[in-house]
């Protein structure tokens, strides 16, 4: 894995780890939405976890995804990196990209966010089950194991 996986890897990660920063910074501003999604929460799920301000939860969710997006880049468990920013968007792609509240211009602004973090999850899944790479090596192996038995 030499520069060039580096380099895929680091342009792939820019994205968490400037918005990441960007929600840690500016947490107090947009606590509101952790509130929406806590609000949502089921009240058997609400009622067991830590009783932490909104601001706190975004400020959480923001430095792990920060730092999350700079093990990827640096190649650091870029597999639990990765599963950890998958986990990360499903939430923030609802909540921050609510297209179907919207009309007109702001709507298809909204679904363009929506599915452009769609396929980022997307990619963080192959990364996280080991990319395009190890599942050609899994096949071929399972080939040759085939191919020994017969």
């Amino acid at each position: 894995m030499g520069i060039t996986h580096f380099a895929a890897r680091s342009l792939f990660a820019t994205v968490f780890v400037r918005r990441g920063y960007a929600v840690f910074q500016n947490a107090d501003q947009m606590a509101g939405v952790t509130d929406d999604l806590l609000d949502k929460v089921p009240a058997p799920v609400r009622d067991i976890l830590p009783d932490v301000s909104a601001v706190t939860l975004t400020k959480l969710q923001g430095g792990t995804m920060t730092a999350a997006g700079v093990a990827l880049a640096l190649g650091i468990a870029p597999r639990l990196a990765s599963l950890v920013l998958a986990a990360q968007m499903v939430p923030t792609t609802y909540m921050g990209h609510p297209f179907w509240k919207y009309e007109g211009g702001d709507k298809v602004n909204q679904q363009i966010h929506f599915e452009k973090n769609l396929s980022l999850t997307g990619g963080l899944l192959v990364t996280a089950l080991g990319g395009a790479k190890k599942a050609k090596k899994a096949k071929k192996a399972k080939k040759a194991k085939k191919a020994k038995k017969a």
